[in-house]
Formats: C-alpha cells, structure tokens, sequence
C-alpha cells in the first residue's frame, strides 16, 4: 500500500466523507435556505469520477467512507453507486481495503433503499430527526414529512442496519424533546446524538437565539437518566467511533448517547477526517475555505499520481482546528459562507 496521509498536527487521515450531490428534498432551517439554488449537473462529479476518487483516498489510508449530500439518496442510480463502492470494502488490504461504508440521510427515501444498502455492505447509517412531533418536524424541514422519515428508519432496522439518529439540539425549537428521543430511540434500538448548531451559510434564520451548549443539555440529562461513560479508544474516541462524537451508554434503554460539540468543546484533536464536495472540491477543515480542487485536475486529465500529489498538498495545510464562534449574547457568528449541504453533510 502506498503511504497513509499525515496532517501537521500527526493526524492520520483514515475516514472521507463524501458528498454525491448538493440538492435535497427538505430545506431544514439550520442547513438550507428555503430558496435554494442548485448546482448545474455539469459542475458535479459523475459517478465514475467520484469512485476514481474514492479509490484513491482508499489507497492512502482512508477506512471509513461516509456518503453524504444534500440528500445522497435523491441522486439518479445512487443504487449502483452504492453497490460499486461496497467492493472496496473486499479488496486485498494491502492494495487498500475499505473497512466501512456508511451513508447520513433525511430519512424521506430510506424505505425503497434500505435493503439494497444492506445489500451494499452498508452496516450503519445516520438519519436526521430533529423532532417527533409531526407539526415541529414540518416546520424544521419546511417540507418534510415525518411518517415517511420513521418508516424509513422501521425499513432500515428491519434490514439489519444499525441507526444513529442525529438531532441538532436548538433552544426553544426542540429543547422539550430530548427526553422523548431518548425514550424512543430505545424502543427502536437506535443510537441517539445530539449536535450543536453551526454557523454556515445564511440559512434566513438567525441561529445564535436557537444555540443550544450541549454541556447543559448533559447536565440537565443526568438528572433523569443514567449516562454511563464509554472507555476512550486510542485517539480519544469512544470505542467503536470514527466520528466526532462523544460517547455514553444510557443505562435505562442501552443505546449509546452522543454530543457533537463543534463550538462548545471543540473536537479538532483527534480529527481524523476531510470532506469532499460533489464538485470535487476537497475541504480539509469543515470550518475553513483551504483546500483543493479535484475536479479540474479530474477533467485535466491528471493521473493519479498527479491527484494524490495535490491531495497529500492540502492535507499537508490542514487547520489545527477550525475558527467557530457563533454567541447569543454578543451575537457574534463565524463561520464558512458555503452552506452545509455544500460541503458534504
């Protein structure tokens, strides 16, 4: 196997996210503009393009692959996407073995994919549901619908894949509700974690009102349940992680419980990973604007030996941490203007 990617800081770039498309079909308040304006196809990586560099990455060191969107699952021929990339997890690993594949999605198409993800080696996936009740779930998404999202996830635990159920923590949105998730996140044997806002992209909400720290959500949790804490694997990850979240075990339910606190206690230490956009833009950072960009060389004609060169090249400027501040008092926000559904989820 060729040579793993270092960052400055001796971090080992061993987990991509990549994004398949910037278009979805809610416009959640904390991610998207109700008026969106999507990419030209033309901009956007063809499939063969982005399993040239998903092979690649593989190449280098990257073990655990994460598709993401927009919506991954609204793209045309995802199916045969997905299926081409599970090959990657059987290759010899001395050429390069991908261990994991995994998938973030809204939920909205995860009932007619959730057996041909299985089917993929797609063992886990990660839904969004920021709400259980109907009417909040509409308005969040703004156009969404909840019974489609929790049949998917039926869909996919029938399928035998694992869920985590990511939920954006917001004051005064859903504060009211961690309690009930967690109560139904047991019933149905997912994961649970919960996420600070983060300030990117103009969204026409202002999200310093809804920035909720975590620290408090965990204070206030540990009053009703018990959170076991979850030994620190070698990174100073919880075992079984390759995430940013931190993780503990929900004693009355089982399932594990997490905090993504980008602003509150930063993660950037252990940061094993880098995102690629579906134009081929490479991000180092998800709170920085450095980093490449693989489309042109793609369409250049580059080899690559050429693409691995500049890849290694930014990896090489990645931040030690990102620069995110967003605060309710002073109502300062700092942030990347891309939108996260540009970035790669």
């Amino acid at each position: 196997m060729l040579s793993s990617l270092m960052d400055p800081a001796g971090r080992r770039i061993s987990y991509l996210r990549l994004s398949v498309t910037d278009r979805c079909d809610m416009r959640c308040t904390y991610c998207m503009s109700e008026t969106m304006t999507f990419l030209p196809r033309a901009e956007v990586l063809d499939f063969e393009e982005l399993l040239r560099l998903s092979r690649v990455f593989v190449t280098h060191g990257v073990r655990h692959l994460r598709i993401t969107g927009g919506e991954p699952l609204v793209r045309k021929d995802i199916g045969l996407f997905l299926t081409e990339l599970g090959t990657l997890l059987h290759q010899p690993e001395d050429k390069g073995r991908l261990h994991e594949l995994t998938l973030t999605t809204n939920g909205s198409r995860l009932a007619a994919y959730a057996s041909l993800l299985a089917r993929a080696g797609v063992r886990r996936i990660n839904v969004s549901l920021d709400s259980l009740d109907a009417a909040r779930f509409a308005r969040i998404t703004r156009r969404g619908t909840l019974a489609t999202t929790l049949e998917g996830i039926r869909a996919a635990r029938q399928a035998g894949l694992a869920v985590r159920i990511n939920t954006v923590a917001m004051a005064g949105v859903n504060d009211d509700e961690f309690d009930d998730l967690l109560n139904w996140c047991g019933q149905v044997g997912a994961d649970l974690c919960l996420i600070e806002t983060m300030p990117m992209g103009d969204t026409g909400v202002e999200r310093q009102a809804s920035y909720l720290p975590l620290s408090d959500v965990r204070a206030g949790l540990e009053k009703r349940w018990t959170l076991d804490p979850i030994p620190v694997a070698v990174g100073g990850v919880a075992a079984g992680a390759n995430g940013p979240a931190r993780y503990v075990r929900v004693r009355q339910t089982g399932q594990r419980l997490g905090f993504i606190t980008p602003l509150s206690h930063n993660f950037c230490s252990t940061c094993n990973r880098v995102r690629l956009s579906c134009t081929g833009r490479l991000y180092t950072c998800l709170g920085h604007e450095d980093g490449a960009d693989l489309r042109a060389l793609l369409r250049g004609g580059a080899t690559n030996h050429d693409l691995e060169e500049v890849i290694a090249a930014a990896i090489a400027r990645k931040p030690a941490r990102h620069d995110f501040l967003l605060e309710r008092a002073s109502g300062q926000v700092m942030g990347p203007e891309r939108h996260m559904s540009v970035t790669g989820g």
